[in-house]
């Protein structure tokens, strides 16, 4: 793959990032404290809107494999559901004042159809672009590191706004990160279209030369156990990520005691370390074996939530030292299992004779929103139990807070380094089913 291909392929991930830091941290806290809506309302409209967006992953995937469009199965679902997301995300920026629950409930849900009509078949295309077990990374590794410089823009545009005297808001800073987004995802959406070519559906039969059916279907995706692994491993760390992601900003103003101006250099600090972590952990899985290298990013995440809740005001600088570190190891977070995910897909072709690559990168997407869903679900609800109020000063309340933002994360990434760390695809096993793979594909 030509590196002007990678870099067009990997563009369009730095504006579809760019939103997420409004979508999964300031939007939440806008919604609930801005607005007035509260955090156990505001919990529960968005995990109802996710909930219903899973709904939509395995029709999305169904429909990218299958359908021949003119110009690609790829690419016109992506720049579909790029026009969707981009109306919901401005209407959630740029709420009336008397909104309600029932506004938040029906532009989340618009805006979560648009992105899984972008999501599923572009992360599908990627695995399909290359198949080799290094290479893979590789292209993971771009998608995945333009994704982290589009958090990363997202994190410093308040920082520019404060700078230039602005009014740096949670409020503010969320309609300027969604004008940015716009503006940067147009071009990149139209320069993917027009040089990353989009693979045609491969006609080739399965091994047993029977028909597939949607019921065999299911059995051969409950009975590809290493996608099974994978599948729950990403899921119970996605929701270790989740977690601390939604409460992030309440820790550091009610935990921390860290002021609104200075809070943006610690989300710096996190989404920089990312970014340039992501060829150091490619390069060490080129030396490795690729899940082995994400369990040994998962522990040294976990080593580093250990330290927060023994944090105080005082201590405040300690914690941009955790930002530092756990940022590192996000870089292998976000590389390293999508391009597991596609070996396994390798797998499943194997056993099936199916290109189901969007079908299985659906679910994928699934597990991730789930986690996120739940992270919302659980964490506000549980603030609202153990009696958190953004408005009052409750030292056992703030210890919930604590606890949920940093210790239940650390039990997570451990149990998820114990589902994945004997994972049985390997490098040489890769190997052995991808030379199966062309003795009948044709």
């Amino acid at each position: 793959m030509r590196i002007s291909q990678l870099i067009a392929y990997a563009l369009p991930a730095l504006a579809l990032a760019m939103p997420t830091i409004p979508i999964y941290i300031y939007l939440p806290s806008f919604y609930a404290t801005d607005m007035g809506l509260g955090l156990a309302v505001v919990g529960a409209v968005l995990l109802a809107a996710r909930i219903f967006d899973t709904v939509t992953d395995p029709i999305v995937g169904m429909i990218s494999d299958r359908l021949t469009w003119r110009w690609g199965r790829r690419k016109p679902l992506m720049l579909i559901g790029g026009m969707i997301a981009a109306a919901a995300m401005f209407a959630l920026s740029h709420p009336p004042e008397d909104v309600g629950s029932t506004y938040l409930l029906v532009w989340a849900v618009t805006l979560y159809a648009g992105w899984t009509m972008v999501m599923v078949p572009y992360t599908s295309w990627g695995a399909e672009i290359v198949s080799n077990y290094d290479a893979r990374s590789r292209v993971t590794g771009a998608r995945e590191a333009a994704t982290l410089v589009g958090i990363l823009i997202a994190s410093t545009i308040p920082v520019i706004i404060a700078t230039g005297g602005q009014d740096a808001s949670e409020a503010e800073s969320l309609k300027a990160i969604t004008w940015a987004a716009l503006i940067i995802g147009l071009p990149a959406f139209i320069w993917i279209a027009l040089r990353v070519p989009d693979r045609p559906i491969t006609k080739s039969p399965p091994l047993d030369a029977k028909r597939i059916g949607w019921r065999n279907a299911v059995r051969t995706l409950y009975e590809n156990k290493p996608f099974l692994r994978l599948f729950f491993a990403w899921f119970v760390n996605g929701l270790a990520n989740g977690l601390p992601a939604v409460l992030f900003l309440l820790y550091m103003e009610h935990g921390l005691a860290i002021a609104e101006d200075d809070r943006p250099l610690y989300m710096l600090a996190y989404f920089l370390p990312a970014v340039l972590g992501v060829p150091v952990w490619a390069w060490l899985s080129s030396r490795g074996e690729k899940h082995r290298v994400w369990c040994l990013a998962m522990l040294i995440a976990s080593a580093a939530f250990a330290v927060v809740p023994f944090l105080s005001p005082d201590t405040a600088w300690i914690f941009m030292i955790v930002c530092v570190i756990t940022g590192g190891t996000l870089g292998a977070d976000l590389a390293l299992p999508p391009s597991i995910q596609a070996d396994v897909v390798d797998y499943d072709r194997l056993k099936s004779g199916r290109d189901r690559t969007g079908v299985y990168f659906a679910l994928w997407a699934m597990a991730t929103k789930l986690a996120l869903a739940l992270s919302v679900g659980i964490a506000f609800p549980a603030l609202d139990l153990a009696g958190f109020d953004p408005h009052a000063d409750k030292p056992e309340a703030i210890w919930a807070l604590v606890v949920i933002y940093a210790l239940f994360p650390v039990v997570l990434k451990v149990l998820a380094v114990m589902i994945v760390a004997s994972f049985p695809i390997s490098r040489r096993k890769h190997e052995i089913i991808r030379r199966r793979i062309k003795t009948f594909v044709k």
